[in-house]
């Protein structure tokens, strides 16, 4: 498989389109606190799921860019 098969192979476009949903949802958590309070707790709870969303995208990437032969 070439480089450019490996670097537009589906799977590494579905782990990047996961992560950004992942971060979305990262994002709407984070405004949880308006409806039921408790600010710190949705507010950290969001962040931990955004790192997990900017890891996987981070691999997709790297997948991407690592792709040589």
């Amino acid at each position: 498989m070439s480089s450019m098969q490996k670097a537009n192979s589906p799977s590494i476009y579905l782990i990047i389109s996961a992560a950004t949903i992942i971060g979305l949802v990262g994002v709407f958590f984070r405004f949880l606190d308006q409806i039921w309070g408790h600010g710190f707790i949705f507010t950290s709870v969001s962040n931990v799921i955004l790192v997990i969303g900017i890891l996987i995208s981070l691999k997709g990437v790297f997948a991407i860019l690592g792709a040589k032969d």
